[in-house]
Order: structure tokens, then sequence, then C-alpha cells
């Protein structure tokens, strides 16, 4: 039987194929809650993967922690987009004519080098 393509992340886990899983649950089972992952293949190809309650409830939390920190930068952009001189540059650029926003494009650009 012909090893089954894993990625980098997972070709570190027990691999079992479905049909095996399923007969050896009880045991695929306990190695988990002991701390182990078990990737499960169908076709030679990973389809889930088995882990402890405890860590799929570390994962959902840096998932959280992630989503808690983008939405903070989110509302801190907001609010800095609502700032008087925020709110005037954007009226401006909105109001601008095209041969305008050209120039000052080509001005911005020559400033930077």
């Amino acid at each position: 039987m012909a090893e089954p393509k894993l990625q980098a992340s997972l070709a570190e886990l027990d691999v079992l194929p479905a049909t095996e899983a399923k007969n050896r649950f009880g045991a695929m089972l306990d190695k988990v809650m002991a701390g182990g992952k078990v990737a499960i293949t169908k076709h030679e190809e990973v389809r889930a993967v088995l882990l402890s309650a405890r860590e799929y409830e570390a994962l959902v939390s840096q998932q959280q922690d992630s989503l808690a920190q983008l939405h903070g930068e989110f509302t801190e952009l907001v609010e800095r987009m609502q700032a008087p001189r925020a709110r005037k540059a954007g009226r401006a650029l909105f109001d601008a004519t095209p041969r305008k926003l050209g120039r000052t494009a080509l001005a911005a650009a020559r400033r930077r080098g």
C-alpha cells in the first residue's frame, strides 16, 4: 500500500486508514486522550485529524484571540478615519478631479524618490 501524501504539519502524526480507524477506534481514542493526534486517511488522502478536546479548545481559543486582535485593530482604524482631519482628507479625495488626483500622485511619487 502506498504512503499517503501529507503536508508537513500532518507528517508528524500517526496515520490510519479510515477502515482501520473504525475497527480500532477504542485504541485510537486512548492514544488521543493521552496527548497524541491521529490523521485519518481515505484513499491515501488525509480527510480528518482526531485530537483531544483540550487541544481542540486551545486551537479555538487561539483563533478567538486572533479575531479579537483583528477586531481591535479594525476598530482603531475606523476611529482614526472618523477624526476631523481624516474626514476632511476623505472628502477632498472624493471631490477631486482625475487631473488633480494624477498631479497629487505624481508629486507623492517624486517625494518618495
